[in-house]
């Protein structure tokens, strides 16, 4: 019931949700995350813990960057069948549709990388802090 609970509110917010699916496409940074959603890195990383909570992302550190991708097979049925349903039900959404075009053409506007360029920071923050260790 608990894992259900935090699965339904990390899918309750719009930012969240497309977050969500502009990680459908591969893994990104929180640095490009925060260029195509026009959110505080803050806020992203906000985001970003409430999903990777959930389950719904996985995060890996590379110096000072932090990056976000959808999980393995290995996640539980209820985690796969929340995913599921979220592709299946926003994938032709025109708001999810015009995300996938700015990510691509920002990607392609900085040579397949905002992190070093970007002037915001993917430094690991407090929400965050776990991955240090991990």
């Amino acid at each position: 019931m608990h894992e259900f609970i935090r699965i339904t509110r990390a899918l309750s917010d719009l930012s969240r949700l497309r977050m969500l699916m502009a990680l459908a496409n591969g893994e990104l940074c929180v640095c490009q995350l925060t260029e195509f959603s026009g959110l505080a890195a803050s806020t992203v990383s906000k985001h970003m813990s409430i999903l990777r909570e959930a389950g719904l992302v996985e995060a890996r550190k590379d110096s000072r960057w932090v990056y976000y991708r959808l999980p393995g097979d290995t996640v539980s049925p209820l985690i796969w069948r929340a995913l599921q349903f979220v592709r299946e039900h926003l994938t032709a959404d025109t708001l999810v549709a015009a995300d996938a075009v700015r990510i691509a053409e920002l990607l392609r506007e900085k040579g397949g990388s905002m992190c070093q360029s970007s002037t915001t920071s993917c430094i690991i923050d407090k929400q965050d802090a776990e991955l240090k260790t991990a």
